[in-house]
């Protein structure tokens, strides 16, 4: 198994390797692969040095399995270029999500749509991937038709420059700005870049990856992302209006059964989910689920996970682990 991670030395890039030491990933030989500027550079994998190489020189190599995670640009240009010499990419960025050639994968939920043709698969957005993880199980069961969700996206989703940002306003230095505001002890209404219809690219991939990945669209969503000065882990206050009624209980049950979803839910003990704990985890947690005694057959909840992780590099390399297991690569 020749595996090439694209954008090694960046966030994702190093969350990535670790994931993969920890899951003990079949990799034969590893390629490591960013920018010129980083060529040459040295990682270390499971104790071992690897040298940093080239684009060119990793698809000259033909791994069997090329992730990436190295901003949509990048991805545009070489997924296509790795698939024409065999390779099958995972891509982190959102360049693929919506092509309707390319198929969108939270592996627990639809990667049995997968098969060896597929030489370029989408990885969700993070938001979208803790949110589907938490709504498909209920979607199946009660059949959503309106879903509002609010998020609070640590600084760790904008990568390094933000989170020295916000290291560097919290020690009160000066330094280089990702954001138009400070971070520390405020909060952004603001992720990624505002659209003609007055939502930012960051809500609108919350209003359209589910509906995808779920293969619906007799549902819709509608979003508001928010940056807050946490250092990692994304949250999300979700309303889900639904066709049929349910029971709190049967709700309960459903979540704390479905695979990767971890429940956290108890007023009493003060059980709920936060990024603190979810800090370098797989799972996806919720909690604070009650009625929304507005209207009917309306749920309220509260869904943490790390976004690095199962919101990235974890989902991918899951992907990775299914077309190893059934013979795809």
């Amino acid at each position: 198994m020749k595996l090439a991670v694209i954008g090694a030395t960046g966030m994702v890039g190093e969350v990535m390797l670790k994931v993969l030491a920890e899951r003990n990933f079949p990799i034969t030989d590893l390629l490591l692969v960013a920018s010129e500027k980083s060529k040459g550079k040295t990682l270390q994998y499971k104790g071992r040095p690897y040298t940093v190489i080239g684009l060119e020189e990793a698809v000259t190599a033909r791994p069997d399995i090329a992730i990436f995670s190295a901003g949509g640009d990048t991805s545009l240009q070489w997924a296509p270029k790795f698939a024409e010499v065999g390779t099958t990419v995972i891509d982190n960025s959102s360049a693929w999500r919506m092509d309707p050639a390319v198929k969108l994968v939270v592996p627990e939920i639809n990667a049995h749509l997968l098969n060896a043709e597929d030489k370029i698969i989408a990885n969700p957005n993070c938001s979208t991937i803790q949110l589907v993880m938490v709504l498909a199980p209920l979607h199946k069961t009660y059949k959503m038709k309106r879903v509002v969700v609010s998020t609070y996206q640590s600084v760790s989703g904008t990568g390094v420059k933000a989170v020295k940002q916000m290291e560097n306003e919290m020690a009160g230095k000066q330094g280089e700005m990702a954001y138009p505001y400070p971070i520390h002890r405020n909060a952004l209404p603001h992720c990624d870049v505002f659209l003609e219809n007055g939502y930012t690219k960051e809500e609108m991939k919350l209003a359209r990856e589910p509906q995808k990945i779920l293969d619906d669209r007799t549902f819709s969503i509608t979003a508001t992302a928010v940056r807050i000065p946490t250092a990692g882990g994304h949250s999300e206050a979700v309303n889900v209006a639904f066709h049929n009624d349910f029971k709190l209980e049967e709700v309960r049950q459903l979540l704390s059964n479905t695979p990767g979803v971890v429940l956290q839910d108890n007023p009493d003990t003060n059980t709920y989910p936060m990024p603190m704990y979810a800090n370098d985890k797989d799972d996806v947690f919720v909690g604070r689920i009650r009625r929304d005694e507005t209207q009917p057959n309306t749920l309220n909840m509260w869904i943490v996970a790390d976004n690095l992780r199962k919101g990235a590099a974890t989902n991918a390399i899951q992907i990775a682990e299914y077309l190893v297991s059934q013979g795809l690569v």
